[in-house]
């Protein structure tokens, strides 16, 4: 029996209630600078409220684009990080569960052996890859292009052991009345264990979602054509602007901006996220 203490209750909840102040105050302070005109934030005391320039403020960031971030309008670095981080997820998922569906339900020499080899490359720093995928993309031509900012990352250690995990779950039964139903490989795989795996793409989607928008290294390295630039890389110009002083209203704008399409992804996809997570059996 649990007893009800309301001076315990009333303590958790201004401790939690404290915590998401404490995480949404730099969230609701880079909004409100948004809106406000340079040098807001230097004012004492800060604003913190909305100011009157938040139209002006966003469709020249969406539109004009800055000459700290190249020049290149908001708008446009948004849809490169989109493309980019899209073609991430969907290669990853695509390319990890067919292997995982490979390795699991397909008989062939060193089976196994090449699970571990892509296992084995979780515990290699980013830094130990990096230098040789960048040689490899350059030595393809792929500089500068959607492709040199996908293809590389498309390959995850991670979503392959989690599908097979997965997969290992799923009673022999259905394999042996897929057998008696005739259906092959394909059809299995199509009409058995994709459904299956619903939930499970659905978590592994935004957890690789975020991943490949917040990637700014390997951008870094592969494009140096500034109409591929990304949403993060802009960030970082326009924070980094040499002599000039940053703009901090822009800056904040973009990174507002920033954060509408993971919010949106996973808002739209938390339930089968959390069920992802937590549904061990199917």
């Amino acid at each position: 029996m649990v007893e009800n203490r309301p001076l315990l209750k009333l303590f958790t909840h201004a401790v939690l209630i404290l915590g998401v102040l404490f995480l949404c105050f730099p969230v609701w302070m880079s909004l409100v600078a948004s809106t406000h005109g340079p040098g807001a934030l230097s004012k004492s005391p800060i604003p913190l409220w909305f100011g009157d320039q938040a139209w002006e403020n966003y469709s020249q960031l969406i539109f004009g684009g800055m000459s700290e971030a190249g020049g290149v309008p908001v708008g446009m670095m948004m849809l490169n990080s989109l493309i980019m981080a899209l073609g991430i997820t969907i290669g990853k998922i695509a390319v990890s569960i067919l292997a995982a569906y490979a390795i699991v339900y397909f008989r062939f020499p060193f089976r196994m052996g090449f699970f571990w080899m892509i296992f084995v490359t979780l515990m290699l720093p980013v830094e130990v890859r990096i230098l040789p995928t960048f040689d490899v993309v350059t030595k393809l031509g792929l500089l500068n292009s959607y492709g040199g900012l996908i293809v590389p990352l498309i390959a995850s250690a991670t979503a392959t052991f989690l599908f097979r995990q997965f997969f290992l779950t799923v009673p022999d039964e259905l394999v042996e009345a897929a057998r008696i139903d005739r259906a092959g490989p394909m059809r299995f795989f199509w009409d058995i264990l994709l459904p299956l795996s619903r939930t499970n793409i659905a978590a592994l989607f935004i957890i690789l979602f975020i991943y490949g928008w917040n990637q700014y290294l390997w951008p870094l390295l592969v494009t140096t054509d500034e109409s591929l630039y990304t949403v993060v890389m802009g960030i970082q110009r326009m924070v980094n602007s040499g002599e000039q002083l940053p703009v901090w209203h822009y800056i904040m704008g973009t990174a507002m901006l920033a954060l509408i399409p993971p919010v949106i992804v996973v808002v739209a996809m938390q339930n089968l996220f959390v069920k992802g997570l937590v549904e061990s059996e199917k």
